[in-house]
């Protein structure tokens, strides 16, 4: 099913920026001052492959079917309810159409284009191009790492690796098994293979028109036992315990090679006599609980089996949460955040503004209970989303998006003593146009999103003098980027259907500097919706994660708000709520054979994440109206840290005065001097603290 979308005032500018780049304005009259009457696209139906792209041609006529030369074109695409949670994913991500009418396909359904002509005076002439994406074909398939050795009475499962067409690993394509022969092993559709007896088969692996085969010579089981033991016997919830199975034959030796699938069974303690058995287990060993309670591992190898018995305890992380202060915005959306020590040895906060007017504040927060605006910059952009400031506190860069004359960019601040003010030391806007919504400082580099497809990396050595010296982009004709952050010379990107990405900017090992990026690697997430990134090494394991951010949806409607000026978003019915969770993906850029893999995954129930910050093993996020949450990243990351205890406190702050009123939706979280400092869509900059049990009881001051 199709949906249409009505785009409404500020919504409607903002889609047709980040979509379509330049496009003519709205109401223009048609070239050579005929009216447009018909108009024709070919071709009339669109039908495509991922990755495939499309040329629309459009032909405009008048009353006496005449060609109108020269007539202004826009493009809409049609992808659902916009940022609505029924439409699954971002509709961004699903296919572009460029400014001149090129159709390029990014995921599989079925969509449209609208083809509007301005005929003047507010009036368009309208007409639909259907679209159908099509998954690419299965083009060769790979059997992952199989067995060296098939031993009778055992199942093994096979691992499959298919690619498309345009280079893609596909993970929805069902595919099959086959054997051919039924009296040795059997296999289902899954890959599960069951081996009955020796003998010799043939396993086909099949997906669209591609096959493999794999020659199976399954021998004599020889195994009698298996010794199980585990690392730990008792143990907090959401810590990892590692466990150690050995398949041994009559004598007491190990049987080579022999399958060893893991299993558990939990009586907890909120039922006492099996209630809901909940952790995880992993087949290479690993096991970790969500729940306090006893769990008995198993360890089955045919018809062999053996059991450990692993004692849980609660992970009594949990703290509270003090308010701290609050530095209310009531005016205008507030975006991103950053908090520093400027070299006048006081502490500033400096915060943008989002769908509005181009402002960002710099607040002085030296004390945090009574943050004041020092300093308001105002730049041409509807939109400062991001801001950040450089390791030495002196230089300030803000983003722009939505500039009048659609030259956005960065603005570069000199933030040295704001107590005097801040002061413009430069613009740069050099094929930056289409928009920068993202952005990273770091060693006098600026790492930029243009248009939403790659970063420019600007020097800013001399501020005053803003120069590219680099550029990385992904080679897709669908790439899209969202978000990067730099940290010891490795630039980590979220990447929407791409995931993330790891470039070597100096620090990787691989030749790489802000001049010459060189890509490191890529995994990309099935879903899509990869929003935002935060690399770091655990203090406790020196294990590194990458937090990768999924944002999913979102529900709530837009309204205009005369009150607060022509275009200015606010809200009908309900609060705006926000579905997405986090990937914590292990994969250390420094080790050449380390292979990226999910470990575990955030996610907050009916909330979705924004940005993240992670400092000595604890996670600050916002969770949009799920408020500010503090989770314990400590130990080895398995599973599921929400359910698992791990959550240190959350904060969920309303505030009746703000710009939407008892709306929270934390955009942005930053620790800072023993505080937590966040920023509000809805309602300005915040200020909490952690406190223990005994602070909390007793006050904020302790009384």
């Amino acid at each position: 099913m199709r949906v249409t979308i009505r785009f409404r005032g500020l919504l409607t500018a903002l889609c047709l920026f980040v979509a379509f780049g330049t496009a003519p304005v709205a109401g223009q009259q048609a070239a050579e001052g005929r009216t447009p009457n018909t108009v024709q696209v070919e071709p009339a139906e669109i039908n495509m492959r991922v990755g495939e792209s499309v040329q629309l041609q459009v032909t405009v006529l008048d009353a006496d079917d005449a060609t109108i030369d020269n007539a202004p074109v826009l493009y809409l695409p049609l992808w659902g309810q916009f940022w609505n949670i029924e439409s699954s994913t971002w509709g961004f991500n699903l296919f572009r159409v460029s400014s001149d009418g090129l159709v390029t396909a990014s995921k599989p359904g079925e969509y449209a284009v609208r083809v509007r002509i301005p005929k003047g005076e507010g009036t368009y002439l309208d007409t639909e191009v259907p679209l159908r994406i099509r998954k690419p074909p299965v083009t060769s398939i790979e059997l992952v790492d199989p067995p060296a050795r098939f031993l009778s009475a055992t199942t093994v499962r096979l691992e499959r690796r298919m690619v498309d067409s345009s280079g893609a690993v596909r993970r929805d394509v069902a595919g099959g098994f086959r054997s051919s022969d039924g009296d040795v092993a059997i296999v289902d559709e899954l890959g599960h293979l069951k081996l009955l007896k020796p003998g010799r088969t043939t396993i086909t692996a099949m997906a669209d028109e591609a096959s493999t085969t794999l020659d199976v010579r399954v021998e004599h089981n020889p195994a009698a036992s298996i010794s199980l033991t585990a690392d730990a016997n008792r143990v907090r919830t959401g810590d990892v315990v590692h466990l150690d199975a050995v398949v041994l034959d009559g004598r007491g030796n190990p049987v080579n090679g022999a399958p060893i699938t893991f299993s558990f069974l939990a009586r907890t303690d909120e039922m006492h006599v099996g209630g809901p058995t909940t952790g995880f287990i992993a087949q290479d060993g690993r096991f970790v609980a969500d729940l306090p309670g006893e769990y008995s591992i198993f360890a089955h190898s045919g018809a062999q089996s053996a059991t450990a018995v692993i004692v849980v305890e609660p992970r009594d992380a949990q703290r509270h949460i003090e308010l701290v202060g609050h530095g209310r915005v009531k005016d205008r959306s507030t975006s991103d955040l950053w908090v520093w020590e400027a070299p006048n040895g006081r502490d500033y906060a400096i915060t943008g503004t989002h769908s509005a007017e181009g402002h960002a504040y710099i607040w002085d927060v030296t004390d945090p209970a009574n943050m004041v605006i020092v300093d308001t910059v105002h730049v041409d952009a509807r939109t400062v989303n991001d801001v950040k400031v450089s390791e030495d506190g002196r230089i300030a860069v803000i983003s722009r998006e939505g500039a009048s004359n659609r030259r956005n960019g960065i603005v570069i601040l000199d933030v040295s003593d704001p107590a005097e003010g801040a002061r413009v030391l430069s613009r740069y806007d050099d094929e930056l146009t289409g928009g920068v919504h993202n952005l990273f400082v770091s060693n006098d580099h600026v790492y930029a999103l243009s248009a939403g497809q790659r970063y420019d990396i600007i020097s800013i050595e001399d501020p005053s003098n803003p120069h590219r010296v680099g550029r990385f982009e992904l080679d897709s004709p669908a790439r899209s980027i969202h978000d990067v952050w730099v940290a010891d010379g490795i630039a980590y990107s979220a990447n929407w259907n791409q995931g993330v990405v790891m470039v070597d900017v100096g620090g990787g090992n691989m030749g790489g500097s802000p001049r010459n990026p060189v890509k490191m690697g890529q995994f990309p997430f099935p879903s899509g919706w990869n929003h935002s990134v935060h690399p770091y090494r655990s203090a406790s394991t020196g294990k590194f994660y990458i937090l990768a951010g999924d944002e999913a949806a979102r529900t709530g409607r837009f309204s205009p708000r005369p009150e607060l000026g022509s275009g200015t978003p606010g809200y009908e019915g309900e609060p705006s709520r926000w579905r997405g969770w986090i990937h914590v993906l292990e994969w250390d850029p420094l080790k050449s054979d380390a292979d990226p893999r999910v470990v575990a995954r955030y996610e907050v129930p009916e909330a979705g994440s924004h940005n993240i910050w992670v400092e000595n093993d604890v996670m600050y996020v916002a969770f949009y109206n799920g408020g500010l949450r503090v989770v314990d990243l400590s130990g080895e990351l398995m599973g599921d840290p929400y359910r698992q205890g791990r959550e240190i406190a959350y904060f969920l702050h309303f505030d009746p005065d703000g710009f939407r009123a008892n709306a929270p939706q934390v955009w942005g979280a930053q620790p800072f001097k023993g505080n937590i400092f966040f920023s509000d869509n809805s309602s300005g900059l915040w200020c909490v603290r952690l406190v223990d049990d005994t602070d909390a009881l007793a006050g904020p001051n302790g009384e």
